[in-house]
């Protein structure tokens, strides 16, 4: 067998859909001696990153924990603890995740009642209210907050009091949106969310953050049949990271040990100081696109900070461009997915990758390979655009 050498992956910036950068704090985090999953010091570190969690996703709900698993697990928390066969679960679906939780919910043995919009849209509060009506009594209603595979920023706060007003319950997908922009569970009534630890926490891919209210946790135990899945039973789960610690599954140490630390970084840099900088990073970013003549594909008013899907131009080559920007400049960014496959790039500024020298290496990066591709735009302008959003404050 051929000798395998040192690991030395390149040092890429990572301005793709996920992950982001990771602060140098959180990798020596990763790199912290082990301890076992019961240790005491485990144990007390599990608290302390619950209580950072309730203070990301803005909520007291008690039952706020990071699932082992990426942010598809997330989901599937989510949705197989509270659906069971026979149930009626309205889904919105304009994107690739929305469909994903179609699928999960199907293969709970529910309904899904699907409302749809166009790839880069959101819905409005009638559309929800509509879909609704057509059940004869929906058991939760499932929308993407931070649609990835668009850039699309869907409004929450009127369609949960539609949700509600219904008796049904409330989940979101929060996996590009925590940590990057405003997510309030409480105030907006949301009673189950989810996401994950690599976009906007700038954490390693690995955990799942999730959420759920004490209206969740009366219809998990409400339940009359077993939940579909055993690794994911929060009946199970909760008597881990509660008070009981009962075991239940070796939890990876290394990961939440980086995932302390990613929300610490949260924590000491603020909130609203977050979404300022994530916000003015997308507004340059945007300012830049459109200088060089490339469009934004998601619903105007309605674009995430944390990443942008950019349309692109007729006649340029989608994988060469995304090519030459791995190759020689160490950039990732993302293709399409689905019917936008070829159609768009998805520009992550997440995190520790959401900063203002990346925003003006990747434009001027972008403007000399569209311009060696034949493609006419200014010199500079780019950069000129972006540069003068920043000075603008």
């Amino acid at each position: 067998m051929e000798t395998v050498g040192e690991l030395a992956p390149p040092v890429r910036t990572l301005l793709g859909p996920g992950p982001s950068n990771v602060h140098p704090r959180v990798l020596k985090a990763l790199a912290t001696p082990l301890v076992g999953h019961l240790d005491p010091e485990f144990i007390r570190l599990m608290d302390e990153t619950k209580d950072l969690l309730r203070f990301v996703f803005q909520t007291g709900n008690a039952l706020t924990l990071p699932i082992s698993g990426t942010g598809s697990a997330g989901m599937e928390t989510c949705l197989v603890n509270l659906v069971e066969p026979g149930d009626e679960v309205v889904v919105g679906v304009n994107g690739v995740f929305g469909s994903r939780m179609a699928d999960i919910v199907e293969r709970c043995g529910a309904k899904a009642v699907v409302v749809e919009t166009q790839w880069g849209k959101v819905f409005t509060p009638e559309q929800i209210q509509d879909a609704l009506k057509c059940c004869r009594r929906a058991k939760l209603v499932a929308l993407v907050h931070a649609e990835t595979s668009t850039g699309a920023w869907q409004p929450l706060e009127e369609i949960s009091s539609v949700v509600h007003q219904a008796g049904a319950l409330f989940v979101v997908d929060a996996v590009t949106s925590l940590g990057g922009c405003p997510v309030q569970v409480d105030a907006w009534g949301v009673d189950a969310c989810y996401s994950g630890t690599q976009k906007c926490l700038s954490c390693p891919p690995g955990l799942a953050p999730v959420t759920f209210n004490q209206a969740a946790l009366e219809v998990i135990r409400r339940r009359t049949s077993k939940v579909q899945s055993w690794y994911l039973d929060l009946t199970l789960i909760e008597k881990y990271w509660g008070e009981e610690r009962v075991y239940h599954h070796t939890a990876p140490i290394s990961m939440n040990y980086a995932l302390r630390e990613a929300l610490r970084l949260v924590r000491e840099e603020g909130l609203e100081a977050r979404f300022r900088r994530h916000r003015r990073n997308h507004v340059a970013l945007a300012a830049g696109l459109e200088a060089l003549g490339i469009t934004l594909a998601a619903q105007e008013g309605h674009r995430l900070w944390t990443l942008t899907s950019a349309t692109i131009p007729a006649g340029v080559d989608d994988a060469a461009v995304r090519r030459r920007l791995l190759e020689d400049y160490n950039i990732e960014i993302g293709a399409g997915l689905g019917p936008l496959r070829g159609k768009v790039w998805r520009i992550g500024l997440m995190g520790e990758s959401s900063t203002r020298s990346n925003v003006l290496l990747l434009l001027s990066a972008l403007e000399e390979i569209l311009l060696k591709q034949g493609y006419r735009c200014t010199p500079g302008a780019g950069v000129a655009a972006a540069q003068a959003t920043y000075t603008a404050g």
